[in-house]
């Protein structure tokens, strides 16, 4: 208690012990909560109470024109791009219609068959190319733009719909206020409720050089499109984030600073690399040579050259020195530490990153792909095919019904089936894979679509394979009917040898008939 706290007590005790118990209480809080001390080591820690909408604001542009910048000229980033894109679309995540009705579900496969070639308003990529500008774009940008162009009947398209994909500097992010009927924030609007009404996008890029889509050489000026038009994929990693971020943004100063301590230590090697000689005469400058010498052709300075193997005598008084720079080390030791940081700041391992597979074992790789796989997971079931690929389907399905290509108007669901990822080592997941049917905790459906495949289609051509096999009376060793996982024959199930035997009945019958036309009877076998 300090002279304050006593006089307090003296006048009045109770006052006293409520000033010591909420003094009790602060530094009962402070030691719980270490981290929200501010002290010595916490002095220079600058935080916000913002919402993240006012954090992104402000920082949006910028990120965004660094994120982009470090894309297209550091390694590291690119490969990351690379990794994230490659590994959560690959080529294409796929759909098949689940209406219910077989009829239906072909008639809308076939469809979205043909539509998937031609629905690029750009008219040079597929739906799987434009899943994977979509998803670099995310990555890079921090979030991306599709907009749904409805064509006209002359266009001649089967389903009269294409996507144009929009960078995110087409929306304008200067606006953010009121309205009558709702609020906009940062080129979003909403209505009183809360839902995305509109969208206010620039007729053109606000980067290109060459303003050709303004008229009259007016400034660039934000219209509304109505937000069923629109598509707005990003990752939302607060409640009520509007705007998405470059997922570079945890790492964005640790490449540049990366970049440049690279920059220093090749300037450094370059010095360290130098070679030179400091002679020493009596005459001066102007004495004799020590080595052959010839004159420079551009500043007649004369030049001295040395050559392997050369002995030289040197005169009374003359002296040669030369320069030993001082090496450095610990230059791989701290890019891996680097690397390492980056790495965890985008949820790849080191080995993704860097293609150093050095430093790990085979399990050890294995292990570290884990985390990685359930970010990937997370971004495709949580984030893409909510944002991209249920609505691209919704709107196809309603524009192909009005076309009049499918039979029924829907909505009806589609069940999408991304790519599988790369096996290290194919023959023990194949086992792992095999043990897991066997046991009952995994279906042959969702053993097919952890491959990548459509499990219906899949077992579809299977089923296509086994009759040709069957009418051809051919017998492989992978046919597990046939043969056994050693290659010892499969005996025949009861009903096969009941259907086989039938069929040897019947072809005796019929030879029988052949043969002998007076035992015939009309409408009996024999």
């Amino acid at each position: 208690m300090n002279w304050l706290d006593k006089a307090i007590s003296w006048i009045s005790p109770e006052a006293g012990l409520r000033r010591l118990r909420a003094r009790r209480a602060g530094d009962l809080i402070r030691l719980a909560y270490e981290g929200a001390r501010t002290d010595r080591r916490t002095g220079g820690w600058v935080t916000t109470g913002n919402s993240a909408n006012a954090e992104i604001s402000v920082a949006l542009a910028k990120l965004r024109e660094r994120s982009r910048d470090l894309i297209r000229n550091n390694a590291y980033a690119a490969r990351a791009v690379a990794e994230v894109v490659g590994n959560a679309i690959g080529t294409g995540i796929t759909a098949q219609a689940r209406s219910g009705t077989p009829e239906v579900d072909r008639a809308i496969n076939t469809a979205w068959a043909e539509w998937i070639d031609e629905c690029d308003a750009d008219g040079q990529l597929d739906f799987y190319g434009l899943q994977a500008l979509v998803a670099r774009t995310i990555f890079e940008s921090g979030e991306c733009l599709v907009r749904f162009r409805q064509r006209r009947e002359s266009d001649g398209l089967a389903v009269p719909l294409q996507l144009q994909v929009l960078e995110p500097d087409y929306l304008d992010h200067t606006k953010t206020q009121k309205t009558d009927t709702g609020y906009i924030i940062q080129g979003v609007e909403f209505d009183l409720v809360g839902r995305r009404v509109f969208y206010w996008l620039y007729g053109q890029h606000p980067g290109d050089v060459v303003q050709t889509g303004v008229r009259g050489g007016a400034s660039l000026q934000s219209i509304r499109v109505p937000a069923s038009e629109v598509l707005h994929i990003y990752r939302k990693d607060r409640p009520g984030q509007v705007r998405g971020v470059p997922w570079l943004a945890p790492v964005v100063v640790t490449l540049r600073d990366l970049d440049e301590y690279e920059e220093a230590e090749l300037v450094r090697k370059k010095i360290e690399a130098c070679f030179a000689a400091f002679v020493t005469q009596p005459q001066g400058p102007d004495g004799p040579p020590i080595a052959p010498a010839a004159p420079d052709p551009v500043t007649g300075k004369r030049v001295e050259s040395f050559e392997p193997g050369m002995i030289e005598y040197l005169k009374p008084g003359e002296e040669i020195t030369f320069a030993s720079p001082s090496t450095s080390a610990g230059y791989r030791d701290y890019v891996a530490v680097k690397q390492a940081q980056i790495a965890t700041g985008l949820n790849l391992t080191y080995e993704q990153l860097t293609g150093d597979l050095s430093r790990v074992n085979y399990s050890s790789y294995r292990a570290g792909l884990l985390s990685f796989r359930n970010g990937i997971e997370g971004f495709r079931w949580l984030t893409f095919i909510p944002m991209l690929c249920a609505p691209v389907w919704e709107r196809f399905l309603t524009v192909a019904y009005a076309a009049g290509v499918i039979p029924e108007p829907g909505p009806f669901r589609a069940e999408w089936t991304p790519p599988g990822f790369g096996s290290v080592d194919p023959y023990k997941d194949s086992v792992a894979t095999l043990n897991r049917l066997r046991m009952g905790t995994l279906t042959l459906r969702q053993a097919i679509a952890e491959q990548g495949y459509d499990p219906d289609a899949q077992l579809e051509q299977i089923a296509e394979i086994n009759r040709l096999l069957d009418e051809r009376s051919i017998v492989l060793d992978c046919d597990p009917r046939r043969v056994t996982q050693s290659g010892a024959q499969q005996k025949l199930p009861v009903a096969e040898l009941q259907r086989e035997l039938r069929e040897i009945v019947r072809l005796l019958n019929d030879e029988d008939l052949q043969n002998d036309p007076n035992e015939r009877t009309a409408g009996s076998p024999v």
